[in-house]
């Protein structure tokens, strides 16, 4: 599974529960492949891989967001090549969403970090370690529709 790490100075030293499906928020009009093709280009910094995407459902937060998570099968040798998603710091691929945070808390200061800093593949183990609370059930429904 390729994972998202967190960006931004709170996150940076943080490794379990601090990664997720790389995910925003639709826009009126758009469809949730639409908004998932944009916000996979805004936080990665390029485009997803060639292939149909299969919807794995909506996850529930108990903050009570609902996150759609979409995917889909890239071929083995797309990884560690060029057009790999996968990068050790997005913050070096141009194009890649960037957000305004205030650190340290109630300074003052105000800091620009990518939304995301890294992204890496994992294997299911270690994606339910990593993955944020809420998209846990993501792993199972990946492996359902994998194992059909």
């Amino acid at each position: 599974m390729l994972l998202a790490h967190t960006g931004g100075p709170f996150w940076a030293r943080k490794d379990a529960r601090a990664w997720s499906v790389p995910k925003g928020l639709v826009e009126p009009g758009e469809s949730h492949e639409e908004a998932a093709r944009r916000e996979f280009v805004e936080e990665i910094g390029v485009p997803v891989p060639a292939g149909p995407l299969v919807e794995l459902g909506a996850f529930r937060y108990t903050s009570g967001k609902t996150v759609v998570v979409l995917a889909l099968e890239v071929p083995a040798e797309l990884v560690g090549s060029a057009a790999d998603p996968a990068c050790e710091d997005l913050a070096q691929r141009p194009g890649v969403s960037t957000v305004e945070v205030t650190w340290p808390p109630r300074s003052g200061r105000v800091v620009v970090v990518p939304e995301v800093d890294r992204a890496v593949w994992w294997g299911y183990a270690e994606a339910r370690e990593k993955l944020v609370a809420g998209q846990v059930p993501v792993v199972d429904a990946l492996a359902a529709v994998i194992d059909r």
